[in-house]
């Protein structure tokens, strides 16, 4: 359904165009023209009218000819039918304008429209900007370090996976890494959006585009320069940039038959007015070029361009990032989101939540028993227990990893063992009672023994991530529905869910088993969206409405994905469906609003209350009102 969706926004056409500076210097002649024939009086009328004529064609040429008749003609060959673009209606009334004499009003027309287009665009630039400053930020060069030790200034391009690389303090990292030696802090705002350096040491992975510190370092490429994090950002900004809301896809697949309708209703009005309201000629001809100005609809055209662009680079600078504001626009209607447990709703890596040990040991000296045994360790929990406990003092152990009973090492002539409580046979009713009381939780359990007697257990758990309680609570008082799919044990996925408080929880779960259960969701609920960063929520993440991933997930979770946050924090989830919300009322302002003043410009042509002056400043005011209260989407915070 995403990929139709995509394909069709793409086909739309897009109204934003790169002037240049050529189409703003004819403006301006056109502006000096108009100014020049206004002084001339009387006698010099014919070519005072000259001169308005061609100030309307210099003025005009690029919004009335360029894009008005040229994307007229473009879109109808294309489409095979007479597909008008609304620039015309001002063409129309200007060229009406000066044939029953009015040749000023024609001009003033043409002036205000073109100038409110260039100031429109503008506008919409400011969004624009924001997005391609990335650009800017996208590190060329690189201080290689030779093999005879010298450094040597290469172009990013060049570099391979396995180079090393200097980077001085204040030097923008080249490139994804990984750092050698030296220690620093680092500016990763251009990825995550965080504002406070993150402090790097060996073994730390750094990236490319973020700012080095007042440290030194030597790093290792891991990654060539288009598979870099930033590399993949620039690319989800391109496709941001060239998607559209279905709202904006909605009013451009609308706009040519509203054009259509308006050429041939005013031709039935000016017909019909000199019966209905007792005018000449020349004055119904005039009342119906005032109603076509009032009846172009090019605030309802900008409506949704500026609110779109402005609500997406904000994100972008959040650490947001989403492959087209069509899909932003649907995360505002999500009525049910599923979630991936590990590194997603959780860490991603253990943590020792819980230990114990007996009272006939003394705690200290198992616990540097214990380092020295996990030091040499190759089972993933290793880190989890190092990291949780320091040894007083340093001993030296040799070690035997031995598959299905853990890791063994001799002491002082006792032997201590680490496995799981399934490798021991003879184990007391209290190390039995905490290792189900845990277990419940949601823990990994492993013993310690001595002499294979059981003296101690560790618990270990992928504990929720920072953000994960208050993402879950805020979902659910939206009322959307919450799911936890996980492939983990029934036991663990319970236990998480329970612990954040999620609506239903499915675990056990094969990869295409989440691609199935996404669907049913989309049935049961409607609208979904999907969060998850490994390779085997992929499926899913393409079966959701919305798919999700974590920064630091796989690439291709990211790849497949909707939208990225970036670093996975999941606060920039809240802060994303937030500014969803209020992108789609801001969305619906407009189009509300310009449909008012529509509405209000045709009743008081109909009635004579108005003249193309006024008419044009009413009109072209209102779209400018539209394209500012889209801006307002940068400042949301």
């Amino acid at each position: 359904m995403k990929e139709i969706q995509s394909e069709h926004l793409h086909e739309n056409h897009s109204h934003n165009h790169d002037h240049g500076n050529r189409p703003i210097t004819l403006y301006f002649i056109g502006l000096a023209l108009s100014l020049v024939a206004l002084v001339l009086t009387g006698e010099n009328s014919l070519f005072q009218n000259s001169l308005f004529s061609l100030a309307s064609i210099s003025a005009g040429y690029h919004v009335i000819v360029i894009e008005g008749l040229g994307e007229t003609i473009e879109n109808s060959r294309v489409q095979q039918k007479f597909t008008p673009n609304s620039h015309i209606l001002m063409g129309v009334a200007a060229i009406g304008a000066s044939l029953i004499g009015n040749f000023w009003e024609g001009t003033l027309l043409i002036l205000i429209f073109s100038g409110a287009h260039f100031l429109e665009d503008y506008a919409e630039g400011r969004s624009k900007r924001e997005i391609t400053k990335l650009l800017e930020m996208n590190p060329t060069t690189a201080r290689l370090i030779m093999l005879d030790g010298n450094t040597k200034i290469v172009g990013v391009s060049e570099l391979k996976i396995g180079d090393k690389l200097q980077v001085l303090n204040g030097d923008q990292v080249p490139i994804d890494g990984v750092i050698v030696s030296g220690s620093t802090s680092i500016d990763e705002s251009s990825i995550n959006g965080e504002s406070m350096p993150k402090e790097k040491s060996k073994g730390d992975g750094v990236f490319g585009s973020t700012i080095n510190g007042t440290g030194t370092f030597t790093m290792e490429v891991t990654k060539e320069n288009n598979d870099t994090v930033f590399s993949k950002i620039l690319k989800l900004v391109n496709q941001n940039q060239e998607n559209q809301t279905k709202a904006s896809s909605i009013i451009q697949k609308f706009e040519p038959k509203y054009v259509k309708f308006v050429l041939i209703a005013i031709p039935i009005v000016i017909l019909l007015a000199p019966m209905v309201f007792n005018l000449t000629w020349s004055q119904s001809i005039y009342r119906g070029l005032v109603l076509l100005v009032a009846a172009s609809p090019c605030a309802l055209a900008a409506a949704t361009v500026s609110v779109t662009l402005s609500a997406t680079s904000n994100l972008a600078k959040k650490g947001v990032l989403s492959k087209g504001s069509a899909y932003l626009s649907q995360l505002a209607d999500i009525q049910t989101i599923a979630f991936d447990k590990t590194g997603t709703l959780t860490k991603g890596k253990p943590e020792v939540t819980n230990y114990y040990f007996s009272d006939s040991v003394n705690e200290e000296n198992m616990i540097d028993i214990v380092v020295a045994l996990e030091k040499e360790s190759n089972h993933p929990l290793a880190t989890a227990i190092l990291d949780k406990f320091e040894s007083q003092n340093k001993l030296i152990i040799e070690v035997e990893n031995q598959i299905g009973k853990g890791i063994i090492g001799d002491y002082n002539g006792k032997t201590y063992r680490i496995g799981r409580p399934t490798s021991f046979e003879a184990v007391s009713d209290d190390y039995t009672r905490l290792n189900k009381e845990w277990a419940s939780e949601g823990n990994t359990v492993v013993y310690v023994s001595e002499n294979e007697k059981v003296i101690g257990l560790i618990a270990l758990m992928d504990i929720p991530s920072e953000h994960a309680k208050t993402t879950i609570e805020y979902f659910k008082k939206c009322g959307i529905h919450t799911t936890l799919i996980t492939g983990d044990s029934e036991m663990t996925g319970r236990a998480v869910g329970k612990q954040l408080g999620i609506d239903q929880i499915i675990a056990n779960v094969m990869p295409e088993d989440k691609s199935n259960i996404i669907n049913d969701q989309k049935e049961l609920y409607g609208t979904t969206a999907m969060v998850g960063d490994g390779v085997n929520d992929a499926p899913a993440l393409v079966k959701a409405d919305v798919g999700i991933a974590m920064g630091d997930g796989t690439d291709v979770a990211v790849d497949v994905s909707d939208l990225v946050l970036m670093k996975n924090d999941l606060s920039k989830l809240v802060k994303a469906h937030e500014i969803s919300l209020n992108m789609n009322r801001v969305i619906w302002q407009n189009i509300i609003f310009s449909m008012i003043v529509a509405a209000f410009l045709i009743v008081v042509s109909l009635v004579g209350l108005t003249d193309i002056a006024i008419s044009v400043i009413v009109h072209e005011g209102s779209t400018l009102v539209v394209i500012l209260n889209g801006l307002r989407m940068l400042k949301t915070s």
